[in-house]
């Protein structure tokens, strides 16, 4: 009975979270539009994956894809690594760091 209260917590948070990143990455690329010098640093990252079934891997690369700047491009034939386009992209592994504690941890929680 605990588990199930938990999640029940855990979809609004999730929504919340979901809300606010949406919501900076739209004032990013806002501000990004407006400046007069554009400081782009786009690439492409490839992130391991700890999901392990295709809700979640689809979940996750929905989320990313509708947060202005990033997209999801593919996952690999073995479903273990993620490979996305950033607008900005200075330090791969902040934002490796940034999915995987951000989206992806909070799919785990609901899923699991």
């Amino acid at each position: 009975m605990k588990r199930w209260i938990r999640r029940l917590w855990l979809g609004p948070e999730f929504a919340l979270f979901f809300l606010w990143e949406m919501l900076l990455s739209n004032l990013w690329v806002a501000y990004d539009t407006i400046r007069p010098i554009r400081y782009l640093d786009p690439g492409i990252v490839a992130i391991p994956l700890d999901l392990h079934n295709d809700t979640q891997i689809t979940l996750l690369s929905n989320l990313i894809t509708l947060t202005p700047g990033t997209i999801g491009l593919d996952v690999s034939d073995d479903r273990k690594v993620l490979y996305i386009h950033a607008m900005h992209v200075r330090d791969a592994e902040r934002v490796r760091r940034s999915i995987k504690h951000g989206f992806e941890r909070r799919i785990l929680e609901i899923t699991r």
